[in-house]
């Protein structure tokens, strides 16, 4: 395979999956749930489990987003399109990690989960060619540790917060981005210079 080829198959996915801007959007929303819970008068190990059980609602609110906004999840005869829902669920494997904060120190529960979850997004600036997903995996990565390291436990609550601000905005930038490439395919059609 040409780097054409593969730049072609880049394209395709991030134009039909827009830019994945239905989980970024299902990620907000539910990292605004998280945000609120971390307000709750309760422990910080309940609320960390309070976070484990809201962020179960991602893939069904992304299944809703994809139909809302018409993405596509399966690309036919594209061998790149499994490789989003791989890198989506290569998370999965920090969860023991997650877990051990839990455990261990859960007042840093939604760090460890806004850390993740903002790591998490660097492959997708490769994935769908998009610059500011590497851009917000690393603020929100490292400006969620700072905030932690900044605030007392009581507003522990300003890291997920955080990460729904950082969400938004790259589900802002996504789409604007897709606008621009979708023109820009639909004028290359047109004149048939793909």
């Amino acid at each position: 395979m040409t780097k054409t080829e593969l730049d072609g198959l880049k394209r395709e996915v991030s134009i039909k999956a827009k830019n994945g801007i239905d989980f970024i959007l299902a990620a907000a929303i539910t990292w605004t749930v998280i945000a609120y819970i971390w307000t709750l008068p309760t422990t910080p190990y309940n609320l960390g489990v309070l976070t484990f059980i809201a962020g179960g609602v991602m893939i069904p609110l992304a299944l809703l987003f994809s139909k809302l906004l018409k993405t596509q999840w399966k690309i036919k005869n594209n061998p790149l399109q499994p490789l989003g829902l791989w890198l989506n669920f290569a998370q999965l494997f920090y969860f023991p990690f997650l877990i051990f904060v839990l455990i261990k120190s859960p007042v840093y529960f939604a760090m460890t989960y806004a850390i993740i979850t903002g790591a998490h997004l660097f492959a997708y600036a490769w994935f769908y060619n998009e610059k500011v997903y590497g851009f917000i995996a690393g603020i929100a990565a490292f400006g969620s540790m700072v905030i932690a390291l900044m605030v007392s436990a009581q507003n522990m609550f300003l890291v997920p917060a955080f990460m729904v601000v950082n969400l938004f905005t790259l589900a802002l930038v996504l789409y604007l981005s897709y606008v621009v490439k979708n023109k820009k395919l639909m004028q290359q059609t047109a004149t048939g210079n793909l």
